[in-house]
């Protein structure tokens, strides 16, 4: 490797000193809770998940941000939404700093899917709005609700 312009200890220094700096916040992340989540559709299927539970404030305001995307059954649940426990509210979800495509499941307090947001463009600022109240929302690899058929109407489940 050659650089220009700097001795090979100071460009060394400078390597090493970019390579500890993080645009990211939360550099020292607390690991999520993990629960068991089960999606069954209209026609009687059941999928299975692994999902990280994001239930504090700070949690949900970082999602997936800055993440590699998810495995094919795993996912990360905001409940309870809001995270201070007060009643369903409409919800708007942004993939800003996110790299991977999402697909956003907004749950009624009921657990019925109210609305999916299939696919959502990585980093885009643009809202993803629920179109109801909701009192928890998933998120899923992008194209993951279409591939297992699962839609508004569909009942979830965990813990």
């Amino acid at each position: 490797m050659a650089v220009t312009g700097f001795s090979g200890l100071a460009a060394v220094a400078l390597l090493a000193a970019l390579g500890g700096c993080k645009e990211k916040a939360g550099d020292d992340p607390v690991a999520l809770a993990k629960t068991a989540l089960t999606i069954t559709t209209a026609d009687g299927a059941t999928h299975r998940f692994t999902v990280e539970v994001a239930a504090t404030e700070p949690q949900q305001q970082q999602g997936l941000m800055y993440r590699p995307p998810l495995s094919a059954n795993a996912g990360m649940l905001f409940a309870p939404y809001p995270p201070d426990g007060g009643p369903p509210r409409a919800a708007s979800f942004w993939m800003k700093n996110t790299p991977s495509p999402l697909d956003i499941l907004f749950i009624r307090p009921d657990r019925t899917i109210a609305t999916v947001a299939e696919n959502t463009v990585p980093f885009s600022e643009a809202p993803v709005p629920s179109g109801e109240p909701v009192s928890a929302v998933l998120e899923l690899g992008g194209g993951r609700a279409a591939e297992l058929g699962i839609a508004a109407g569909d009942k979830v489940a965990w813990k």
